[in-house]
C-alpha cells in the first residue's frame, strides 16, 4: 500500500504478557462494594427474626436466672463484708469519695440515678441494632461476646450472691435512688419480684458499657472513636457513686469481658474494594502503520 488508511481508530495491539482490561461496557463486578459498604468480604447479615428471637431468649434467661438467685441474703451480706474489707486492704479509693462528688447538688444525683436506670439497656440495644444494619460481621462478634459475658455473669451471681454497698452498714453510703429517685428496685430487697438486688458482682452495667465502647472502636474508623470510652467511664462513676456497685464488681466484669474477647474470634480488618481498571484512551494510528 502506498499510503495507510487515514483516520481509522482502533485498539493498539497488546504487547507480550499484557493483560486486557475491561472496557466501559464490561460489568463492574470486580470493584463494587456489597450492600453494607464492607466490600465483597463482609459477613452476610443474619436473618432479623432469628436474631430478635435469640436476643430476647437470652435476655429472658438472664432475667429469670437472676431471680432464681434470690433467697441468699445471709451469704450476700457476708460476701459484702469480705469485698469491703478486701478493697480497704488493697487501699482502693473508697466508694464514699465518689459519692461525695455526686452529693454536691440534687440535680446531679438525679441525673446519675437516671443514667443508671435508663441508659444501660437502651444503649446496648442501640449498639447492636446499628451494628446489625451497618457492620454485620462486627454485630455477630459483639453479640457472641455479650452473650458469653452475660452467661458468665449469671453463673457468678448464682455462686457469689453479693449485697450492694448501699445496703452495707459499714460502708455508710446513701441509697441515692431511694432517697432522690428515680429507682429501678423495690423498696424491700428481700421481696423484690422484679430484680435480684443481691447480684452486685459482676457489674453488667459496666461490662456491657465497656463492650459497647470496644465494639464501636473496632467497627468505626473515625479519629475520634476513642471517645466512646467515655461511656464505660461515666457508667463506672455512676454505678459506684450511686452505691449500687463496688470497685471489685467493675473489675470482675472487665476480667470476664477479657475472657469472652479471647474466646470469640474478632472480625478481620475492613479493606477497601480494589480499584476499577479503565481502558486507556487510544490515539489514531499513524500513516503507514497497517503496512
Amino acid at each position: 500500500m502506498a499510503a495507510g488508511i487515514r483516520g481509522i481508530r482502533g485498539p493498539r495491539p497488546a504487547g507480550p504478557g499484557a493483560t486486557p482490561t475491561p472496557g466501559p461496557a464490561d460489568p463492574d463486578t470486580g470493584g463494587r462494594e456489597g450492600a453494607d459498604g464492607e466490600g465483597s468480604g463482609a459477613a452476610p447479615r443474619p436473618p432479623l427474626l432469628r436474631e430478635l428471637l435469640l436476643v430476647t431468649a437470652l435476655f429472658l434467661v438472664y432475667k429469670f436466672g437472676r431471680l432464681f438467685a434470690n433467697g441468699h441474703e445471709t451469704r450476700a451480706f457476708r460476701n459484702a463484708d469480705r469485698v469491703w474489707d478486701a478493697e480497704r486492704a488493697l487501699h482502693l479509693p473508697g466508694e464514699g469519695a465518689v459519692q461525695q462528688l455526686l452529693m454536691h447538688g440534687e440535680p446531679l444525683v438525679r441525673a446519675a440515678n437516671t443514667y443508671y436506670a435508663a441508659v444501660h439497656f437502651p444503649a446496648t440495644v442501640a449498639f447492636l441494632v446499628w451494628l446489625y444494619l451497618r457492620r454485620p460481621d462486627h454485630y455477630l462478634w459483639s453479640r457472641r461476646v455479650l452473650a458469653l459475658l452475660t452467661a458468665a455473669a449469671l453463673a457468678l451471681h448464682l455462686l457469689v450472691p453479693l449485697a450492694p454497698p448501699r445496703m452495707l452498714a459499714a460502708a455508710g453510703l446513701v441509697d441515692t435512688a431511694r432517697v432522690y429517685g428515680p429507682s429501678v428496685y423495690g423498696a424491700v430487697p428481700e421481696t423484690d419480684s422484679m430484680a435480684n438486688q443481691f447480684a452486685a458482682m459482676p457489674s453488667l452495667h459496666f461490662g456491657w458499657a465497656l463492650m459497647v465502647a470496644i465494639g464501636l472502636i473496632a467497627a468505626t474508623r473515625s479519629r475520634w472513636r476513642a471517645l466512646w470510652l467515655l461511656h464505660p467511664l461515666v457508667t463506672l462513676f455512676v454505678v459506684v457513686g450511686t452505691a449500687n456497685h463496688y470497685w471489685f464488681d467493675a473489675l470482675a466484669a472487665a476480667a470476664l469481658l477479657g475472657l469472652a474477647l479471647l474466646a470469640v474470634r474478632a472480625p478481620g480488618p475492613r479493606t477497601a474494594p480494589p480499584p476499577v481498571r479503565r481502558r486507556p484512551k487510544t490515539a489514531p494510528l499513524p500513516v503507514g502503520a497497517l503496512r
